[in-house]
């Protein structure tokens, strides 16, 4: 009892506060269960607490301004009585615009299936017509009473505590201040979230691996904010219809439906390889293309890799569809081009698309695992991970015996290492993605490597010459691939590896001067930063062959499945490239979210065009001679064009709708 009459009367009074509100917010969450958990589906208790985590989140904001608010003595109702009347309509206002909010969220919850999100803000555009739906279908006047009534409730009971605490002695607050700095400290500490390199996030809730478990977890606070960057970025579906015959034509799509958008293909399993296969994908940090040894690049930084690209598969055209890594990512997972936002604004980001159906889980019976030497929250992409990727194993940093040695983790040697060891204990087949960071600033090359690689030293004209900034920079390069060096020596002497399809990819390319390697086209435009290299690599499984057709990221998983002998369902943009069925020209989309262009690269263009002017032009990726306009390449010109907006428009469309089905 001493104890808390030693807490400042202010602190109290807050904490009564905050406490009011998280009562509220909590039984809404009671509400939305009873409501809409589905049938069978027994009580949550980690999506409550999750839940609370966010609630407590907006209550710490709340708590702080009030805490700011009250060190300015005339506002402070504990020693401006007439301020009593300031807080006691303040408190009440936002009271009611928590009841409202939650209000909306409850009821646009049961008409879309999602938590409120930014896009509410589209339904102004049209604001009379959903006025209109909205007094139609739901109870618009007894929720709206409801709100007030309740208001008016908070209200009483705002103005009857802070009475009660005007009442109690007031002790000066120089007395106390140092535990305001530690009240301050426990909220910031609130609003943080938890413990480690990123705060709380909303995809911290599809960590619970249930996309109901998810949403129930999640505040219309969180959701709302975390969708506000992208209120603009839903699809015109005006446009996307008339892009649909193309699309569909392009797609393969086998039964063809406008009216309601089908996209989906069902591919039968191709059993070329009898046995079932393992599948490793490597996301390769900055695997850019032009640096590499495939490229012909005389620095040789990648001699190993070069090597195991003769005996494989292996596309030279290969393009992730956007820059940087959190887009690299979600392309290769779920084969669908990342076009939302700008540079800062990835579709992992968003919560409104992060629920996809992926054909990864038609590997049936195979293990699934994620290894990344990071934090997964990075980017939001453990939301994306564990929400749609069926029982994955997702390895981070803290489940590796390695030290972490910078900001990206644990080196990529000891997490390839690491992850060979895990892989081969394994008695089912498996499916497996390490994404590797150390190609990347601030470029640290473990000590312990020291002895075995070696540092590389050439004149500062040269290393621009052929695409680097600096030697650190060409270095960590040639890291990469000694860590592909090690992996392998590794791989080689365990049972998986016979019966493996190892696929590499960069995440990204990375802009730079490679006029000595390509045509200026490819610095000029800057196709640099997304060609990456791609390889199927399984000399007990695979011909050896060099591909010289436009290819995506988002081809991967469609081929890999192929590979593998699965039948899949395919929502997505890509498609298989080892179907020799297959004879239509091949393309590869690419959206640059910093200069606003799209475009499409084919074996001959580059079709690129600005979203903002609207001006467009096709450049030669084969030699330096101008385009010169004719009938001919006009021709090509306006295909292409109709092409790059078709494509442009259906993916936006898939990203809000790939929605899971199996």
């Amino acid at each position: 009892m001493m104890f808390f009459k030693k807490i400042p009367v202010l602190v109290k009074w807050i904490s009564s506060v905050l406490l009011s509100f998280l009562f509220v917010m909590t039984a809404f969450r009671f509400l939305f269960f009873f409501s809409y958990n589905p049938a069978g589906k027994p009580f949550s208790g980690s999506a409550f607490l999750m839940g609370l985590r966010f609630d407590i989140k907006f209550v710490c904001i709340l708590g702080l301004i009030i805490l700011v608010l009250c060190s300015l003595p005339f506002i402070n109702p504990l020693r401006n009585k007439p301020a009593k009347k300031i807080w006691t309509v303040l408190l009440s206002v936002l009271m009611m615009l928590v009841l409202f909010f939650y209000a909306i969220d409850y009821f646009y919850y049961d008409y879309l299936q999602q938590r409120l999100n930014a896009s509410v803000l589209n339904y102004f555009n049209d604001a009379g017509i959903s006025f209109n739906m909205v007094k139609e279908s739901y109870p618009v006047v007894r929720v709206t009473l409801t709100v007030l009534l309740m208001t008016v409730t908070g209200g009483y009971f705002f103005n009857r505590m802070l009475i009660k605490y005007q009442l109690q002695s007031i002790v000066r607050s120089r007395k106390f201040s140092g535990q305001y700095v530690l009240v301050f400290l426990l909220l910031a500490l609130g609003v943080f979230g938890k413990i480690g390199q990123f705060n709380l996030r909303w995809s911290d809730a599809f960590s619970l691996s249930d996309n109901f478990k998810a949403n129930l977890s999640l505040n219309p606070f969180q959701s709302f904010f975390s969708t506000l960057n992208f209120k603009n970025t839903r699809p015109d579906i005006k446009k996307v219809r008339e892009a649909y015959s193309i699309m569909a034509s392009y797609l393969q799509v086998q039964q063809p439906d406008s009216v309601h958008l089908n996209y989906e293909r069902n591919i039968s399993a191709d059993k070329r390889i009898t046995n079932q296969p393992n599948i490793i994908i490597v996301i390769c940090e900055s695997f850019s293309m032009y640096r590499s040894s495939m490229s012909g690049n005389p620095l040789n930084t990648t001699p190993y890799f070069n090597d195991l690209c003769k005996q494989g598969v292996f596309f030279d055209r290969c393009f992730a569809p956007s820059y940087p890594t959190a887009r690299g990512v979600w392309a290769t997972v779920t084969s669908l081009p990342d076009v939302l936002g700008d540079n800062n604004r990835s579709a992992s980001r968003n919560p409104e698309v992060v629920n996809q159906q992926l054909i990864i889980n038609d590997f049936k019976g195979y293990d699934k695992f994620y290894f990344l030497g990071g934090d997964p929250s990075w980017a939001n992409i453990k939301g994306l991970l564990l929400n749609n990727i069926d029982s994955v194993h997702l390895y981070s940093q803290e489940n590796f015996k390695a030290k972490k040695i910078n900001v990206w983790g644990i080196d990529d040697k000891n997490l390839l290492l690491e992850a060979s060891n895990t892989l081969a204990k394994q008695q089912h087949p498996f499916f497996a993605i390490i994404q590797t960071a150390d190609n990347h600033r601030p470029y640290t090359i473990p000590a312990e490597d020291f002895a075995q690689f070696k540092k590389a030293n050439f004149p500062d004209d040269t290393i621009h010459k052929y695409g680097f900034e600096n030697i650190d920079q060409l270095n960590a390069f040639r890291y990469t691939d000694f860590c592909y060096q090690q992996f392998f020596e590794a791989a080689k002497k365990e049972k998986y590896f016979a019966n493996t399809i190892f696929i590499f990819t960069g995440d990204h390319g990375i802009g730079g001067d490679a006029r000595a390697l390509y045509p200026n086209s490819w610095t000029e435009q800057r196709l640099t930063s997304e060609h990456v290299p791609l390889l199927f690599y399984a000399p007990k499984l695979l011909q050896p062959k060099l591909d010289h057709s436009p290819c995506s990221q988002v081809d991967i998983m469609s081929s890999a499945a192929s590979l593998a002998g699965i039948s899949y369902h395919n929502n997505s943009m890509g498609s298989n490239l080892f179907d020799t069925g297959n004879v239509a020209e091949k393309y590869a989309f690419i959206i640059d979210h910093e200069s606003k262009d799209i475009g499409m690269v084919n074996s001959r263009y580059f079709y690129v065009k600005n979203l903002a002017t609207k001006k467009a032009k096709i450049v030669s990726v084969t030699d330096n001679k101008p385009v010169i306009a004719n009938a001919q390449t006009d021709s090509v010109k306006n295909r292409m064009g109709r092409l790059t907006d078709a494509y442009y428009e259906t993916a936006r469309y898939l990203l809000f709708n790939n929605k899971r089905k199996y």
